[in-house]
């Protein structure tokens, strides 16, 4: 008996899951850009195909017969398929893609191939096929695309271990860029969604792993307590971003006084703001704390050879236009085949009836002899064929119908071959020049498709928001310097400034030292608080004028100086560090606005002046690690502003 290691069991089998989820469900194939579910539904539909439209549950129950799992998910991909509005016609209720409403049941809705679909996607001949999974059919390998599906419908799945997400991109743009590759040039192309929205997509390095793409929903300000929302960002609807704009507005962060939902061809989402709110601070707070902005992480994952590759979106255009090519050619060589065989079959039938080989026939006892006299009586005219005569020829000439040899027409046989010899010319001159029609193709599907199809994403290179300046200031701040708490929970304390939860607070101590902290509700931060504020944002500047002692006989000094980056909770010392010091002075001001001091010193202790001025303006504003200037040698008994 042959044993088995459990371990080795379940890595064979998670093995075999994995590859069946990758290859078979998640990830769309580079050929025609589809996952398996809507290569069969298409299938199913090319084999519907009368003109009419066809109820979605009779589609899928027919594409049952090719996919192995349930009709939910069928259903689920048709309706995905239609949405898009490119392959499929629909009839019916099909849910929005702006809203987020769904289709109505598939009883209810219809669909057939678009013409684009006809166009692009389905040629027998050149298909290559397999069996379906119970060996009753046969269903395509891939469905023979001359045009780059995949980054026009954009696509996303997730398999066991990796995930693809490739981004829709404009159906005219991309014609361009194809036209560019045959061209030889190098195009760019960059993503184009159906909502609309303005996107950044300075980092989206062609759609490659690591890279990034912001999108924003699209605002107006239609009066000063009126803002509009016209267009959602990709991957949302009007009914998850009203969601987030109600979650940003119950925990304070934005200040909506209503939300009035108007979408219903386009999206027109109202917010009614609160009297003295500022609508630019409110947009920048919408983008910062609710889905008005999301981001996506493309990852262009494909299968290729039968295993799962890693590219970009211009190598996969790349591929898509060199497949076009082929499958043109391809396309005309059949076609030059099949004039031949009927360029050869006229003549055949030409010299049959000129030269009256017909009557061999009557002579003839059997068909076998029939076929060795006409065989042997066309050797001489083979000079005048391109091909070799064969049985299947002879069998053909000797079923003719003596109405059609009573019938035949000279003149009329001679056009018929003069025009096939035509198109044999005018398709042998186009398999010469493939790259000329492989143009020509992508620009008869931009005439005939590309109406309406008009870029709608904005692309716009987007500032960052600092959570912290645009949050709503909905708490007070205040500090129990004795004791050394700061928090918006002390409210029988000293009140510091209105603050939000986002927000940071600077506390600087007698001894010297400074912590920068995040607002709580209350927090701990040191005993002997000197000074408490909150950290400025968004380039609002401010300086600290501070008169140190360094040491308990030690000298002062005098410094202008800049909070700088920090790191929170980290106690930092604006002093030289020595044992003792303590802040004699400290001023906060805005940047550029400085004071004049007048300094009394101790008596007694041998200076020849007790008092003088100190203009804070002669100095410059230095980081605050900087020692500052020697301010007195001797003991200062008084401090005080003479003026700003």
């Amino acid at each position: 008996m042959n044993e088995v290691h459990l371990s080795d069991l379940y890595r064979d089998l998670f093995l075999d899951y994995a590859s069946y989820v990758v290859l078979e469900r998640a990830v769309p194939h580079i050929n025609d850009g589809l996952k398996p579910v809507q290569r069969r539904l298409l299938h199913t539909l090319y084999e519907m195909e009368d003109g009419r439209f066809n109820k979605v549950a009779k589609i899928v129950g027919s594409s049952m017969q090719f996919h192995p799992h349930g009709d939910a998910s069928l259903a689920a991909a048709l309706v995905g398929l239609g949405q898009k509005e490119l392959l499929i016609d629909t009839q019916g209720n099909w849910g929005s893609v702006i809203t987020g409403d769904a289709a109505a049941a598939p009883r209810y809705i219809e669909a057939r191939l678009s013409k684009f679909a006809l166009d692009v996607l389905f040629n027998p001949k050149t298909t290559e096929w397999q069996p379906s999974y119970d060996g009753r059919n046969r269903e395509p390998v891939t469905l023979p695309a001359k045009f780059p599906l995949l980054l026009v419908q954009g696509v996303e799945g997730i398999a066991v271990g990796m995930a693809c997400k490739i981004l829709p991109h404009n159906f005219n743009e991309v014609i361009e860029a194809a036209i560019a590759i045959l061209k030889g040039k190098t195009p760019q192309l960059l993503p184009d969604f159906s909502q609309g929205g303005i996107a950044d997509f300075s980092d989206y390095q062609k759609g490659r792993r690591g890279g990034k793409v912001r999108v924003r929903a699209k605002i107006e300000v239609r009066t000063k307590l009126l803002l509009a929302i016209t267009e959602v960002p990709y991957g949302t609807t009007t009914k998850s971003l009203i969601e987030s704009i109600i979650a940003a507005n119950d925990k304070e962060k934005i200040r909506i006084r209503k939300v009035e939902d108007n979408t219903a061809s386009s999206a027109e989402i109202l917010l009614h703001l609160p009297p003295g709110a500022d609508p630019h601070k409110t947009i920048s707070a919408l983008y910062c704390f609710t889905d008005c902005e999301v981001s996506h992480s493309p990852n262009a994952a494909v299968i290729s050879k039968g295993k799962p590759m890693f590219t970009d979106v211009i190598e996969l255009l790349r591929y898509s236009t060199q497949q076009t090519e082929w499958l043109l050619k391809r396309e005309l060589e059949i076609r030059l085949d099949e004039i031949e065989s009927q360029w050869h079959a006229a003549n055949l039938e030409k010299i049959f009836i000129e030269e009256k080989l017909y009557r061999l026939i009557e002579q003839a006892a059997s068909e076998e002899e029939a076929v060795g006299r006409l065989q042997k009586a066309l050797e001489p005219f083979r000079i005048r064929l391109h091909r070799h005569i064969t049985r299947e020829d002879i069998v053909r000439l000797i079923e003719l119908r003596f109405r059609r040899l009573a019938k035949y027409d000279v003149a009329r046989a001679d056009q018929d071959i003069l025009r096939i010899e035509t198109e044999i010319a005018n398709v042998r001159k186009d398999i010469e020049r493939m790259t000329e029609v492989t143009i020509r193709h992508y620009q008869t599907l931009k005439q005939k498709y590309g109406k309406g199809r008009e870029r709608r994403t904005k692309s716009e290179a987007f500032n960052e928001i600092v959570a912290a300046a645009v949050a709503e200031a909905n708490e007070k701040l205040y500090v129990n310097k004795a004791d050394g708490f700061v928090g918006y929970a002390l409210k029988d304390q000293e009140f510091v400034a209105n603050c939000s939860t986002l927000d940071e607070v600077v506390t600087i101590f007698k001894n010297g030292t400074m912590k920068v902290t995040l607002v709580q509700e209350k927090a701990f931060v040191g005993k002997d608080i000197l000074h408490a504020s909150i950290v400025k944002k968004n380039g609002q500047a401010t300086s600290y004028h501070m008169i140190y002692r360094d040491g308990p006989g030690g000298r002062a000094y005098v410094k202008r100086f800049n909070i700088g980056g920090t790191s929170r909770d980290k106690l930092y010392d604006l002093t030289q560090g020595t044992e003792g010091s303590r802040v004699e002075y400290l001023a906060v001001s805005p940047a550029g606005a400085c004071e004049t001091i007048r300094v009394n010193l101790k008596p007694g202790n041998g200076a020849r002046k007790l008092d003088f001025e100190f203009d804070f303006s002669t100095l410059a504003v230095k980081n605050r690690h900087a020692q500052g200037n020697v301010l007195t040698k001797y003991p200062i008994q008084k401090i005080s502003l003479t003026k700003l």
